[in-house]
Order: structure tokens, then C-alpha cells, then sequence
């Protein structure tokens, strides 16, 4: 009887350890024209799972302004293909690219894998990856703005505040995934994202389950109670950057009665960007709590929000 053996692997393809991203996937295109990259490896860490991300690009000819999309989730928790329940992912999806502009939706280490600055280091990491593959992506790389809700609303800030001239920026910017290059957005929508963390030292979180199961997304971020850990709770902070900084323009949605995150968050945020001349728009949601809820604005916020991102991305703006 003849032994079959597998097929001879193609050790030229190998490499150890793995390289620290990849080059984009190849499209999908709908029925509609959008094309499709999905769960592209933007950065690889040893020991951590890959940071993916996925791009969709409007039917036409590019290069197209890109926004990247931010998720939530107390930076304990959420997925790059889900905004929040109270925001249907068609609707959000769909008005970023009726406005000719490409979405691109990341990933992030959570803080329980690493904390912080471990999160804003991937986000400078998809920022340089998008730039690096603009070509291959249809993306205009002079024209990328970042958007994010809660958790990815604080990283969005961080994202459009901290740059070469911040306290502390190599420690910032990391040398995750594609190393070095510009990490610069043009825009930035934060939708009821913290501003300052030693301010929120105490306050109160509702809902959170008894026994103490369900981590103090605070702490977790920070490794340690902001008392424990003062400096990095002030590095985590994006007041402590829009005092320091020329800011781009900046627009920020937040629920008067949010409970998770006070609205003071988004107060102060403002207060600091129109210190040193920004550009920034305060949007109080009369009444709505965390995620909007209790709000039948949502659409006119997400239009809003669009609106706004594409007014600043236009060649030019």
C-alpha cells in the first residue's frame, strides 16, 4: 500500500516570529459597490489576540476621506462590528458612506489584556496602518477623522489631542503594528466619552452587578485605583492634552442625564478646547442617558455627527 503524505508546506511563506501586521485582504464587492475589508490584521503583539480591523468603501472613484469608527464597552468590553443597541449598525454604516466617505471599524485591546496606554497605542496603530495601505484601500490619507462612542469616544479624543509636541508622546504613539509615521486626524467625534479621569474618582457607577464580579472599568484601565496610579490617570485624561495643544475641530454628543458618564465629562472637555481657540461643538441630548437612551433623536444625531465629519473632510477644509 502507497503512503500518502500532505502536501510539502511553503516554508518561504513562514516567518517567526509573526510579522507585526498584514497587507489588506482582497475586497469583496456588493451589490451595491461597496467593497469589503474584512477582519484585516492591523497589529500583532506576542501573547495577545490580533487587533483587526474592517474598511467599506463607497462605490465610485477614490481615494475617499476615511472615518475610523471607535467602539465602547468601559474599555472592558465591545467588537468594532457592533455600535451600541441603541444604534442600529445599518443606520450608522449606511450614513458614512451615502456621505462618499470610507468607514473603518477597529478593534482594540481591552483593559484587562493590557492597560492603558495599550488602547490608544492601537489606535495610532490602525491610524499608520490606513495611511501605509491608503493606496490598496482607496483611501485619501490626508483626510482621515476619528469618531467614537464612551470608551471609544475617550480614544477618539486622545487620538485627535495627542501628537509629537504632547508630554510623554513616544510613550503615547507606541510602535505597535506599522511603527512610525503620522498619526494625525482631521476630525474628531466623541460621543459621551470621559475627559477627565481624576475627576470621576468616587463617582458612582449605576448598574453595576453586586459582589464586585464585574471589574471597575476605572481601575481596570488604569491597573489600579486612580489614588494608586495619579500620573497615568492624567495621562489618560484628554483635558490634559486640549490645554496644550491645537487641537482639530472637535464635536461632542452627550445625554444631560447620563449616569455612567456625567455630562460635566464633556463640559470640561469643551471648556479646555475653546481655551486654546478650538474649534468645538458641545450638543447636549436633552434628557438621554448613556448611549443616547431615552432619546428619539438618534438619527438626527448620526446625520448630525456625519454632517460634521464630512463638512471637515472635504479637500481643502
Amino acid at each position: 500500500m502507497t503512503q500518502s503524505h500532505p502536501a510539502e508546506l511553503d516554508l518561504a511563506d513562514m516567518t517567526w516570529p509573526p510579522p507585526p501586521y498584514h497587507p489588506p485582504v482582497p475586497p469583496v464587492t456588493d451589490e451595491h459597490g461597496v467593497r469589503r475589508f474584512d477582519g484585516v490584521t492591523y497589529a500583532t503583539t506576542p501573547g495577545y489576540r490580533p487587533r483587526l480591523l474592517d474598511v467599506q468603501v463607497p462605490a465610485g472613484e477614490g481615494p475617499f476621506a476615511a472615518v475610523v469608527w471607535i467602539h465602547g464597552g468601559g474599555w472592558l468590553d465591545g467588537d468594532r462590528r457592533y455600535p451600541p443597541p441603541t444604534v442600529p449598525a445599518a443606520l450608522l454604516h449606511g450614513a458614512v458612506l451615502a456621505a462618499g466617505l470610507a468607514l473603518v471599524s477597529i478593534d482594540y485591546r481591552h483593559s484587562l489584556e493590557a492597560p492603558f496606554p495599550a488602547q490608544l497605542h492601537d489606535v495610532k496603530a490602525a491610524i499608520r496602518y490606513i495611511r501605509r495601505f491608503a493606496g490598496e484601500l482607496g483611501i485619501a490619507p490626508d483626510r482621515i477623522a476619528v469618531w467614537g462612542e464612551s470608551a471609544g469616544g475617550h480614544l477618539a479624543a486622545l487620538a485627535g489631542l495627542v501628537g509629537p509636541g504632547s508630554a510623554n508622546a513616544e510613550a503615547l504613539e507606541g510602535a505597535h503594528g506599522v511603527a512610525t509615521g503620522d498619526t494625525g486626524v482631521r476630525a474628531v467625534v466623541d460621543w459621551y466619552g470621559v475627559s477627565d479621569l481624576p475627576a470621576l474618582a468616587g463617582h458612582p457607577l449605576p448598574g453595576m452587578p453586586p459582589g464586585g464580579e464585574f471589574p471597575d472599568p476605572y481601575e481596570a484601565l488604569l491597573g489600579g485605583t486612580e489614588a494608586e496610579r495619579p500620573a497615568l490617570a492624567l495621562a489618560a485624561s484628554p483635558v490634559t492634552y486640549a490645554r496644550d495643544s491645537t487641537p482639530p475641530p472637535f464635536l461632542l454628543i452627550h445625554g444631560t442625564r447620563d449616569g455612567l458618564v456625567p455630562f460635566s465629562q464633556s463640559e470640561a472637555l469643551a471648556e479646555a478646547l475653546v481655551g486654546v481657540g478650538g474649534d468645538v461643538t458641545l450638543r447636549p441630548v436633552e434628557g438621554a442617558d448613556h448611549i443616547f437612551l431615552g432619546s428619539a433623536d438618534i438619527p438626527e444625531i448620526v446625520a448630525e455627527s456625519v454632517a460634521f465629519l464630512a463638512r471637515h473632510l472635504t479637500p481643502g477644509a
